[in-house]
């Protein structure tokens, strides 16, 4: 058990292999867990990774992390965890900000400091 490099989780999503835990938050703190849990992975990155589009974009993150150097394995997980934990976007057919990052989409707790 543990986290993987940085480096092999990208690479697993070249192949649309999402790794994720079994882990469950204890229940005396439901509205956040200072680990990934399995409520984290599905109420989090399910509804993203079910999208065609970003499915697709996780691919490509994983491609381009293929024999990349370690600066860019860096960079390139840098920004595809700011998007996948901590995403905001605005949508605009109704003009609102919307939280897309599974780190806020399964933790209340995290939700009400972002929007």
């Amino acid at each position: 058990a543990g986290l993987l490099s940085a480096r092999d989780f990208l690479a697993s999503l070249a192949f649309r292999v999402f790794q994720c835990t079994q882990y469950v938050r204890h229940h005396s703190k439901p509205l956040h867990s200072p680990e990934p849990d399995v409520i984290h992975e599905l109420l989090g990155h399910m509804p993203l990774l079910s999208n065609p589009e970003f499915a697709e974009f996780s691919q490509e993150i994983g491609l381009a992390s293929l024999g990349a150097s370690d600066t860019d394995i860096e960079r390139l997980s840098t920004v595809y965890w700011f998007i996948v934990e901590f995403g905001l976007c605005h949508d605009r057919e109704c003009g609102e900000l919307r939280a897309i990052g599974a780190g806020l989409l399964s933790s209340f707790g995290e939700l009400q400091f972002a929007l």
